[in-house]
């Protein structure tokens, strides 16, 4: 019984200090960081609706600036966290050897995790959040932001409000209606 607890622990030693964890575990943590933020911020109960919406852009924003500009920065973190820690890193121009053992002579092992991992895992995260946040959504969201009686109207704007009618209800309103609702949000814009 010893013996198989034993290597049951070498074998989970042996994948903790594995460079395919290290390397996701790292890359994870820089994603997190990103959508934490995100995550925090749509939880509080004072945060409005533009609020909100701008962090969700702000959010896909720096996974599609990580997914563009981070991939040296990543690799240069697993370099530095594998030397601290006294791990193995792979030579990354080397050629990928899949799970098969079998050499593919078509990628380096960088090309791997650089697409197969790094590009696909935040691909991932920013179509996830394109699925739930559309920008169409994002657009109405914040377009409809400006009849939120809240502060007396603070994001009210005639040009806000004639956008939502033209963008999202135009065959309820001809063109004559479209006038109308101009002069009256504008009458009501000063009103206010």
């Amino acid at each position: 019984m010893d013996k198989v607890v034993e290597g049951q622990a070498e074998a989970i030693l042996k994948a903790l200090r594995s460079f395919d964890f290290v390397f996701c575990l790292l890359l994870m943590n820089k994603v997190m960081k990103v959508t934490e933020l995100l995550c925090q911020t749509l939880q509080q109960k004072s945060i409005d609706l533009v609020q909100a919406m701008n962090f969700v852009r702000v959010t896909k924003s720096l996974l599609q600036e990580m997914r563009d500009i981070g991939w040296d920065d990543l690799v240069r973190d697993v370099k530095s966290f594998c030397e601290k820690h006294d791990l193995e890193m792979p030579d990354m121009s080397a050629c990928y050897k899949n799970g098969t053992g079998c050499r593919c002579q078509e990628i380096t092992v960088e090309h791997h995790y650089h697409v197969n991992v790094f590009n696909v895992l935040i691909d991932y995260q920013l179509s996830e959040l394109n699925r739930i946040y559309s920008e169409q959504g994002l657009e109405l969201l914040t377009l409809s932001s400006s009849l939120n009686p809240l502060d007396d109207f603070k994001y009210y704007k005639t040009e806000d409000v004639c956008n939502l009618a033209k963008r999202f209800y135009l065959e309820d309103f001809d063109d004559g209606e479209m006038c109308t609702l101009e002069l009256e949000c504008a009458y009501y814009e000063k009103d206010m």
